[in-house]
């Protein structure tokens, strides 16, 4: 959803986007940005080395892989161009692409995203250490010309930037969504799946919301995801035209305007809970209403 607004509101084509990101076709995070989306990779890193294509990386290739449940290590080398390399951990002074030589291939994944080949439109890091960029050395994701190496940066991963990191690149004119903002649909989507666990019981959970085979899930778990993703998308685009706007009226770093409105979300619902709002019936049942009209399998025959 954020991936989309932002390809809406500055006219980019996503096909035609260059990505990096870290997190393989074997982790949540990594599989899903893999399968979700539709852009031109050139790089994957993961716990087990790093791919790279300047020409892009074969889609149909990275889609095999998510289906095996595969990282990286099985990625069909013959399916990179000639500048293309495959670089596993356990890679010992090896020649890769057009002449790069590589000493250690643990070394080599651990500073690829900081060195001059990482270079594209765009950088989702789906996975990798906590403040792996920090003020200490962002540099490293500028040109020798002083310009990022990236024009855009949605994290996906919790803490991957640090703030300073995050304000230094903002500074130079990097678009970044925030992980605070990006990972909200993770939230949402986690937190509907334990409502239908609560509300349906253990024969209607049984039949119409547990997957016992993934080729055929039930007509009911397929409609739910389907709503679910619904609400993710509208509330990305809300919080998404949130945080443009008050950027293009104030002018503070949308990494800052992200810390506010979570701040905003957080002390919300801390007013209400601790406010006597949960005993005004029509709102309460209104609330309710909104929260299970997803839960739709038959005329409700509990007390909500």
């Amino acid at each position: 959803g954020i991936n989309a607004e932002y390809g809406k509101k500055v006219g980019l084509n996503e096909e035609n986007v260059t990505k990096i990101q870290t997190g393989g076709p074997d982790g949540d995070l990594g599989s899903n940005e893999i399968l979700q989306s539709k852009d031109k990779t050139i790089a994957v890193i993961d716990k087990d080395g790093v791919i790279y294509d300047p020409l892009g990386l074969d889609r149909s290739e990275l889609v095999r892989l998510v289906k095996l449940k595969s990282s990286i290590k099985l990625f069909d080398s013959s399916k990179l161009s000639k500048s293309g390399f495959k670089v596993l951990t356990d890679d010992r002074d090896v020649i890769v692409g057009d002449g790069i030589k590589v000493t250690s291939g643990l070394v080599f994944r651990d500073e690829f995203i900081l060195s001059e080949l990482a270079q594209a439109d765009l950088f989702v890091p789906c996975g990798g250490r906590p403040q792996a960029v920090r003020a200490e050395n962002v540099g490293k994701f500028f040109k020798e010309n002083g310009k990022p190496k990236f024009l855009y940066i949605v994290e996906g991963a919790n803490l991957y930037f640090s703030q300073e990191a995050r304000l230094i690149l903002e500074k130079s004119g990097v678009q970044i969504v925030k992980d605070a903002t990006a990972n909200k649909g993770g939230v949402t989507s986690s937190s509907l799946e334990v409502l239908a666990s609560m509300v349906l019981n253990d024969d209607e959970f049984n039949q119409h919301f547990a997957v016992k085979d993934e080729r055929n899930p039930p007509a009911f778990y397929k409609s739910y995801v389907n709503e679910v993703i619904d609400i993710i998308e509208k509330n990305a685009k809300m919080e998404f035209d949130c945080l443009w706007n008050e950027h293009e009226k104030t002018k503070i770093p949308k990494s800052i305007l992200t810390d506010e409105l979570s701040n905003k979300i957080n002390k919300l619902n801390d007013d209400i809970r601790e406010s006597d709002l949960i005993r005004n019936e029509a709102l309460r049942r209104r609330g309710l209403s909104e929260c299970l009209s997803l839960i739709h399998i038959s005329e409700p025959t509990r007390p909500y």
